[in-house]
């Protein structure tokens, strides 16, 4: 797949996603949560617009990356406790809203174009490493994403830093996060394995 095809192929997610901020920036539940959610993910579509600069993802990296950012930006909106997504919960009997947590899985999506960065720059020798350093990365980004959600929540107007937390009232809702992380973590390795595992024979990284 030629550098061009993968340039148009960002470039056509990206401008979905400026569709959908704007969309979303208008008449939000809370402007100020609104802000707290955006501002890490204008942070992270920014890193990767340098990034690409210096290292093209493949299309399906871009796909993984982009997940995230629609699924954040639509909890922006409404915050995430209040995004309308009633047939899950009423489909499975759940007592709480959802869709945080599968956002969170989808954060664990960036361990596939961290794997493919350590692949193709050839950065370790050994496949445990390959697919155990994007895991762990994930997990420990995850964790200190906790931590300042707890920061915001703390020093926040009390109703803007409860929604910023979403915990809907589970005392365990920052560990549930970070498992939610680290297991999308692992289905993107799972998927990069599969994908690419002729380039990693190829390359004979050692155990």
């Amino acid at each position: 797949m030629s550098l061009q095809t993968k340039h148009r192929f960002s470039l056509i997610l990206f401008g979905i996603y400026i569709l959908f901020f704007i969309v979303l920036a208008i008449s939000p539940f809370d402007r100020a949560v609104w802000w707290a959610e955006n501002i890490p993910i204008m942070i992270i579509v920014l890193s990767i617009i340098i990034v690409s600069r210096y290292f093209v993802f493949s299309k399906t990296s871009y796909t993984m990356m982009f997940f995230l950012i629609i699924l954040h930006t639509i909890g922006g909106h409404y915050t995430f406790e209040r995004v309308p997504f009633d047939w899950i919960t009423d489909l499975f009997g759940f007592t709480r809203n959802h869709y945080d947590r599968i956002a969170h899985f989808t954060v664990g999506f960036y361990a596939y174009p961290v794997a493919e960065i350590l692949l193709k720059k050839e950065l370790v020798k050994s496949k445990i490493v390959l697919f155990l350093f994007p895991v762990f990365t994930i997990f420990s980004v995850a964790a200190v994403y906790e931590i300042i959600e707890w920061l915001y929540a703390i020093s926040a107007e009390e109703t803007a830093g409860a929604a910023m937390l979403g915990s809907q009232g589970d005392i365990w809702d920052a560990q549930k996060d970070m498992l939610a992380d680290g297991l999308g973590s692992i289905a993107a390795m799972i998927l990069f394995w599969l994908i690419n595992n002729r380039t990693i024979k190829m390359k004979r990284p050692s155990e």
